[in-house]
Parts: C-alpha cells; structure tokens; sequence
C-alpha cells in the first residue's frame, strides 16, 4: 500500500480530516461562527447606511394596501421612546444577516466538509448558489403576498374599525414573512443533498409523494407567521413543486453514478 509522503499535502490532509480531536473540532466551530458574526456585523454597518431606504421599501407592501382600503392610516406609528431605536436595530439585523447569508453558509459547508467524500466536496458552489437564491426566491414571494396577507388580517377586525400599526409590529411581521419563507424554500437543497449522500434515494421520495405533500400543507399552515391562506397556499405550492425537482435531480444523479459504476 502507498503511503503519502509525511510532508506532503495529501497526509496534511488527511491528519486534518480524519484525525481532529474534540478540541480541534471546537476550534473550529468558534472560527466558523466568529467569521459569521463578522459578516452579519458588516451587513449591519450596510443597513445603518442605507436605513431610510430600507424602511422605504419594507412600507411599499403596506402602502399599497391603503390605497385601496380608505379605513387605514399608512403613517407606522410607535408608542414608547425606545421604539425607535429597537425597530432600526431590528431591521438592520434581518437585512445584515440577509446580507450575510452567503458567507453563513460557505462556513457551514467548511464546517462540514471534513466528514464528506472527495466526490461530495464538489458540490460546494453549486450548494451555496443555489441556496442563496432560493432563499432570495422565497423572500420575493413573501414580499409579494405581504399586501394580500394584510388585508385578510385586517378584515378581521370589522368593516368600522381603523388600524394603526406599531412599526415594530410591521417589521417583526415583515421580517418573519421574510425568514420563513426563505428558510423553507432550502428544502429542496436539503433533499437533493441527502439523496447524494445516500441518506433518502428518488425511489424512496417517489414512493412517499403523497405523505410528503400533506406534511407540506401542514407545516406551511403552522409556520407562516400572518396565518392567512394566501401566504401558506404561496408557500405549500413552491415547496410542493420544489419536491418533485429535488427528486428529479436524485435520479439524474443516482444514473450518472451507476453508469460510472458499470464502466468501472
């Protein structure tokens, strides 16, 4: 048997993933997590900046839902002197994480990366794309159906009855649209990446389509922050769709892998 070379990299390599103590694997958390927390730190520092435009864009939802319901006072409203202070900190911490986001995961997939296969090391840039657009595809969608979600909760309250939002109200129901439904839509890379690490296999997934959409329709109703149908029909149906793609993809991948079997 080869044995590498002890300077080389390849026994580097292999004494810094297989061969890590508890300690070093500590170590490493620490320093995944401290470049995380520095990068939603500079998304913060982003946010202060550009606060007013921000706000701006989080009230369009909100505003063009009073143009069509005369009951509504569009001017957000706060009722203790911090209420300021806490809402800009808010907001500026949902968008530098937002911001932050593909620098969160690259240290999660370095993180984890010592435990994979050379074969599943590949997928790094393709796993990071793909879910920071699809969590900027779930964020879109929920700021999309924002407005209708309003006007379901504000119907509620009766045909003679005018509302006055809080700002912090608004913005805590905005960002946990926002994080729902971005966090939600990972679920189709979370099944693709299972299948290639031969946790689930297509065959299995086909098998169980139909428990897995009534799980779908479930969660979406528990999670949606707003409770209103149009944002979990708006979330159910992606994911849904989203299912049979990650499926798809398993077994696109499941026959290129036994082709290369058989030609070995």
């Amino acid at each position: 048997m080869k044995v590498p070379f002890r300077g080389s990299s390849k026994a580097k390599d292999a004494v810094s993933d297989d061969r890590m103590t508890l300690t070093q694997h500590l170590g490493e958390l620490r320093t995944r997590i401290i470049r995380s927390v520095l990068a939603i730190i500079v998304g913060i520092i982003v946010l202060l900046a550009f606060y007013d435009q921000v706000l701006e864009f989080m009230r369009k939802p909100y505003e063009q839902l009073c143009k069509d319901n005369p009951n509504l006072n569009c001017e957000l409203q706060f009722l203790s002197p911090t209420e300021g202070l806490t809402t800009r900190l808010s907001i500026c911490t949902y968008g530098g994480i937002i911001l932050a986001m593909p620098v969160i995961l690259w240290q999660i997939w370095r993180f984890i990366v010592p435990a994979l296969h050379a074969k599943e090391k590949k997928y790094a840039i393709p796993f990071i794309l793909s879910s920071v657009l699809l969590f900027i595809m779930g964020a879109a969608v929920a700021y999309l159906t924002l407005t209708p979600a309003l006007d379901f909760l504000i119907s509620w309250a009766g045909s003679d009855v005018q509302a006055n939002f809080q700002v912090s109200k608004y913005v805590s129901l905005f960002g946990l649209m926002l994080a729902a439904f971005g966090i939600t839509f990972e679920f189709p890379v979370l099944l693709v990446f299972l299948q290639l690490v031969g946790v689930l296999s297509p065959q299995t997934l086909m098998k169980q389509w139909r428990y897995a959409v009534v799980i779908i329709f479930v969660i979406a109703a528990l999670i949606t922050p707003s409770g209103d149908p149009y944002s979990m029909m708006a979330m159910a149906a992606p994911m849904t769709i989203f299912y049979g793609i990650a499926v798809l993809i398993g077994r696109v991948a499941q026959k290129r892998k036994q082709a290369r079997e058989a030609a070995a």
